[in-house]
């Protein structure tokens, strides 16, 4: 069996003894020092599994231990405990690498889930952790992909908040996955969620939860994202979309590790890692006062940042074989592969919309083109404007599959929902006419053979 080993740093005695206590009856042996002085002596001696310091120490502080163990046994996890309500102290010890934080005075539930999740962190065989050369979720040979795959190894090691900037459909939730992944949360659930798509009057609900009864429509109990991402990572995709009021209890949420539902008198405590991101200059609408200083700075400890696809062109080639070898499976088609001219032709263009972006051109191209090999024509990037057509090819601007026109309806409308529908009736009538012939009514449709084989499988037709 296995003997973890702490180390305790802290001049006061009783708090020594307190922990020490609490570690010993979870297990792990602990040894104690007074100052910094002495911590680092017994550093020198032992291998320690975790280390809990206290800021102010007789001759320096936590900080600066944290610094030395960075330097001399990085893969020694340290949480730091600070005074009651000193965030500013607390963000300052994550920024300078500890592991977590503390506050006085000590709540022990809180600390055994702290020293648990070290653990987890210390003991890690290396075959757990993703080599050097090891892709994962973040695909790509470019030396910015290489040194994003490495920051993210580094932030996963660490529960400080991470804020990741970056142009839409750069990938930054795959980085926030990655960073779960790779940490001791890695058992625990990750949520994602994207702030701009909950109403603002339903917020609060979904994200601390609410009783049944506690308003009109509430027929029973629900968690919300906090409670449901507890022991696990909450992704705060388009963070700056927050209302300010909603900003408000966010703040509140993350500082006391707890959320009151919506209609509860009570808090709840959760632990969880939080992770946001936004395409948008989050300083910029602080200087405008659309977003909270103090929970910027409380949310982005450590900025991580995404570059935009047109910064790594030599990924392009291995990120589209992926994508195209995605959508063949998905579809169960036979796979298609780009000519070079095509990845030139990829290479070279802009991508304002990035990897999503590169997505939709493959899936159009791959529905359209009439053999296994895609072309620079058959990617239809032009000089910007597409031609009216779905991603299917098979309904045009104002035409049915019959030649008519199809009848525009009034009020507002589910619109993909409506296209949809007339898609379905196009391909149902070709595929009537000529006797379920597919190869036959992809012809009367103008489509080729695979375009029809791919929408029959969205459309759930087959």
């Amino acid at each position: 069996m296995t003997t973890h080993t702490a180390l305790i740093v802290d001049d006061e005695p009783d708090i020594r003894d307190l922990l020490e206590i609490t570690l010993t009856r979870m297990g792990i042996k602990a040894l104690t020092a007074a100052d910094l002085g002495s911590a680092r002596k017994l550093l020198g001696e032992h291998t320690f599994h975790l280390c809990l310091t206290d800021m102010n120490l007789p001759d320096g502080n936590g900080i600066e231990l944290v610094q030395w163990i960075q330097q001399h046994s990085p893969t020694t996890p340290v949480a730091v405990i600070t005074a009651y309500g000193n965030m500013e102290t607390a963000i300052e010890s994550l920024k300078a690498g500890a592991f977590d934080f503390v506050s006085k005075p000590v709540e022990l539930p809180r600390l055994r889930d702290l020293v648990s999740s070290a653990l987890k962190l210390s003991l890690a065989k290396p075959e757990q952790e993703t080599p050097e050369d090891e892709p994962g979720l973040l695909l790509g040979n470019s030396l910015q992909i290489k040194k994003l795959r490495k920051q993210t190894r580094k932030l996963a090691r660490s529960q400080a908040p991470v804020f990741i900037s970056g142009e839409s459909g750069s990938g930054k939730e795959l980085v926030a996955r990655m960073i779960h992944l790779q940490g001791p949360r890695r058992d625990g659930p990750f949520i994602a969620v994207n702030c701009g798509a909950i109403p603002s009057e339903l917020m609060e609900s979904e994200f601390f939860g609410h009783k049944k009864g506690s308003f009109t429509g509430a027929v029973e109990s629900k968690d919300g994202l906090f409670r449901s991402a507890n022991g696990g990572t909450l992704f705060l995709d388009e963070v700056a979309d927050l209302p300010l009021a909603m900003q408000v209890k966010l703040l509140r949420a993350i500082q006391e590790k707890a959320v009151r539902p919506v209609g509860d008198t009570k808090e709840v405590p959760v632990d969880i890692r939080l992770l946001s991101a936004t395409h948008k200059n989050l300083p910029e609408l602080v200087q405008e006062g659309s977003f909270r200083q103090d929970l910027f700075y409380r949310i982005n400890v450590i900025e991580l940042a995404v570059p935009p696809l047109r910064e790594r062109p030599d990924d392009i080639a291995l990120l589209a074989n992926h994508i195209l070898g995605r959508i063949a499976r998905e579809y169960e088609c036979d796979p298609a592969t780009l000519t070079p001219d095509a990845i030139d032709r990829l290479q070279g263009y802009d991508f304002p919309g990035n990897v999503r972006e590169l997505e939709n051109i493959l899936e159009r191209a791959f529905t359209l083109c009439d053999s296994d090999q895609i072309g620079p024509q058959d990617l239809h990037l032009g000089n910007g404007a597409q031609s009216p057509t779905t991603a299917s090819g098979i309904i045009t601007q104002g035409q049915g599959a019959d030649g008519n026109s199809i009848p525009v309806p009034e009020g507002e409308i589910d619109l993909e929902g409506y296209l949809e529908s007339i898609e379905r009736q196009a391909i149902e009538k070709a595929l009537e006419a000529t006797r379920w012939n597919k190869t036959a009514a992809a012809k009367r449709l103008g489509i080729s053979f695979r375009a029809l084989r791919y929408r029959l499988k969205k459309l759930g037709m087959e």
